[in-house]
């Protein structure tokens, strides 16, 4: 193995030791400043030629750093993961990422859904503040440097890493490693789920990778697709009908596609709703399409008699079913459901939606599944390899969109960065 370029950097305490992280998105550039402010040389590896470009991409329609929730709900959006993330977030939960920001100089608002924002709205200023304050404390940054991970016949750890390079391949040490690597979404973007077999081969536990906040097929009609293809469905609920019967009621909108149905709200039920899918092999949604009525007043309004009125202008006239709505309505209730006002009028409030499957993976917005936490001290070290860390959306854990996914990147970082620090230090 070549010599490591940078051995004349190590001392003989934490302080002085290099630390490599692998992955420049929110996790691992956490982990660096952390690092890097305890006295540790950082250096940041990422195959993509420059840092960040997930983050950029999801700030395109205003960053959404993270969200002012009360805690307990907030932490309640980790489903099952809950314990596990609630560690993360004593160290770095949404008032503290927003004093982060700050300190970038960057102010941050509460919108009207309770999500915060940058005051500009866009990524690009605080990740450019982020990487300066960063090169600023001494991180290193290598572009196009592609983590191959370990061969078979070597142990994982941080005394040997080979990357592919624009120079070729090369060999590199460190006293300790963060690993970054995102999740299996967005590839064209560095997050390609590249890593997991390599680590498997290792024995590192891992489970499969998984859309989540994701969209899903739904096997339209010619005439409804082309008719609503693209249009917003605005103020409706949404349940996913499990074994137990329908599952909590989450009120948003989403958007007809081509192909199926996407958009926030679809994505705060992703994981029921693909979970469903892997069980049942469909999952079926309920859509009230009045949230703001109960079924009483639907009831009564549908069974008004309408004269020489068709059903469609009478439900507009009554309920104001237009568009989109009346095109779900006739598009997933039958004939006899029309000719039937008390049926018609409770599907009004419970519409059956069969969804078939999620779309695939590299268009989700983010990825469940990953190194399984069974794997990972509380620091986040593999068990399996002493000194080599792992942070972010790689790890096996979801969250909605609206602020949860990044704010648990970020903290994941921070908790890496300690643990590398109490193991540099013998602890």
């Amino acid at each position: 193995m070549p010599s490591d370029p940078h051995s004349s950097h190590r001392a003989q305490n934490p302080c002085g030791r290099r630390v490599a992280v692998i992955g420049g998105g929110p996790a691992g550039l956490m982990a660096a400043e952390k690092l890097a402010a305890r006295g540790a040389q950082v250096d940041v590896y990422d195959a993509m030629p420059s840092v960040g470009r997930k983050f950029l991409m999801a700030g395109r329609g205003g960053l959404n750093l993270t969200h002012s929730e009360a805690a307990a709900p907030f932490l309640a959006r980790y489903g099952e993961r809950a314990a596990l993330i609630e560690p993360w977030l004593r160290e770095l939960d949404a008032t503290g990422l927003r004093d982060w920001a700050r300190q970038l100089g960057i102010e941050t608002f509460v919108g009207s859904s309770g999500r915060v924002f940058p005051a500009e709205m866009k990524a690009a200023p605080l990740l450019r503040a982020w990487l300066a304050r960063l090169r600023a404390s001494g991180v290193r940054f290598h572009m196009r440097h592609r983590w191959l991970g370990w061969p078979p016949a070597i142990a994982p750890g941080a005394a040997e890493l080979h990357f592919d390079t624009p120079e070729g391949a090369q060999a590199l040490a460190a006293d300790a490693v963060v690993l970054a690597l995102g999740g299996g979404s967005w590839a064209k973007l560095g997050s390609d789920g590249a890593w997991l077999p390599g680590l498997a081969a290792h024995g590192i536990a891992t489970a499969p990778l998984r859309a989540a906040n994701c969209g899903f097929e739904v096997a339209w009609s010619q005439h409804f697709r082309q008719r609503h293809a693209g249009q917003p469905v605005k103020s409706v609920t949404l349940r996913c009908v499990g074994e137990g019967g329908p599952g909590p009621a989450r009120q948003g909108e989403f958007v007809v596609t081509e192909d199926g149905i996407e958009g926030s709200l679809v994505y705060a039920l992703s994981a029921p709703l693909r979970d469903r899918i892997e069980s049942a092999g469909h999952a079926l949604a309920l859509l009230d399409l009045a949230p703001g009525w109960t079924q009483e007043k639907v009831l009564a309004a549908v069974t008004h008699p309408r004269g020489a009125r068709s059903m469609s202008s009478h439900l507009q006239s009554r309920l104001g079913l237009t568009g989109v709505k009346a095109g779900l309505l006739r598009e997933c209730a039958g004939a006899e459901d029309f000719r039937d006002p008390e049926r018609l009028g409770r599907l009004v409030k419970a519409l059956p939606l069969r969804l078939e499957r999620p779309r695939p993976m590299d268009e989700a917005i983010s990825t469940a599944g990953g190194v399984s936490f069974e794997a990972l001290t509380p620091g986040l070290m593999l068990r399996a390899a002493p000194g080599v860390f792992c942070a972010g959306e790689m790890l096996d854990w979801e969250a909605p969109t609206g602020g949860y996914l990044l704010t648990a990147c970020m903290a994941s970082g921070v908790v890496a960065a300690a643990g590398v620090a109490d193991f540099l230090a013998g602890r």
